[in-house]
């Protein structure tokens, strides 16, 4: 019994004296819970003392892993951090795409896209990348045109050539869009925002097609993209541990699911 003792607490200085801190950035929505829940036990396991930070404003998190006063931040998708890399000067990079949820139109007005009145008020986000997505959710319902061949990253309310519903283009912070319901006839809320003020995938009106470029990821400096912090969070997310974890988790139905997610795992968990 003494040498079963000694044995652990000697295993358990070695876990000690390796320990190495990782401070983790997120902002409002469902990111924080599932590297809670389905990442950092892979990483505890492995000697990390894991330091959640949160923000509330989108440049602050790369700001801080920038300034080196966090080591990565899962909140966003790269059109966002290329924008912010070349508004700011920044040098991050992204390191492993995340499961994410659809940004979407939600109304508490309207129950569904038929019974949306002409001369309609939408709120969109003002910044242009996620205004784009936006936009193009409209295009698909067949409320707008968007001119053609302009880019994602400059793309807004101007670049509509045709808006035959009349639709009143409000832009706002992305934060604040759920809030916006209350006013609004609509709303087009970014995923993690929705998730966030307690929306569900299933109550919204249309969801975006998501492609790969606003699928959201990890990001770290570019000097640390081959850390060994960096190549462990890339391991635990591609863990097939991971992604049974994600995918059984009726909560989380609805993402979409980076490309690395088996094709099983990526059946089960479409709602």
């Amino acid at each position: 019994m003494k040498r079963t003792m000694l044995a652990a607490l000697v295993a358990l200085c070695a876990l000690a004296a390796h320990a190495t801190d990782l401070k983790v950035g997120f902002m409002p929505g469902p990111y924080r819970d599932a590297f809670a829940k389905g990442i950092a036990p892979q990483l505890e396991k492995k000697g990390y003392v894991i330091q959640y930070v949160e923000f509330s404003q989108g440049v602050q998190p790369n700001d801080a892993v920038e300034r080196g006063q966090i080591d990565a931040n899962i909140f966003q998708h790269t059109l966002y951090l290329e924008a912010t890399n070349k508004s700011q000067n920044f040098d991050l990079i992204p390191i492993v795409h995340v499961p994410t949820p659809p940004m979407g139109l939600y109304s508490k007005r309207w129950k569904s896209l038929a019974d949306v009145p002409d001369g309609a008020t939408v709120t969109i986000p003002s910044d242009p990348v996620n205004a784009a997505r936006a936009l193009r959710i409209l295009a698909a319902a067949g409320w707008v045109t968007i001119k053609p061949g302009v880019a994602a990253i400059d793309l807004s309310e101007r670049d509509m050539s045709a808006n035959p519903k009349k639709l009143k283009i409000v832009p706002l912070d992305s934060a604040q869009a759920p809030r916006s319901l209350e006013d609004a006839d609509l709303s087009a809320i970014q995923g993690n925002f929705a998730v966030a003020y307690g929306l569900h995938l299933t109550d919204a009106l249309k969801l975006e097609d998501m492609t790969l470029p606003y699928v959201n990821v990890v990001a770290v400096k570019r000097s640390n993209k081959d850390a060994k912090f960096a190549q462990d969070i890339v391991a635990a997310y591609k863990s097939p541990e991971f992604q049974k974890f994600f995918a059984a988790n009726p909560a989380w139905k609805g993402y979409r699911l980076p490309d690395y997610f088996s094709p099983g795992v990526v059946a089960n968990a479409r709602p």
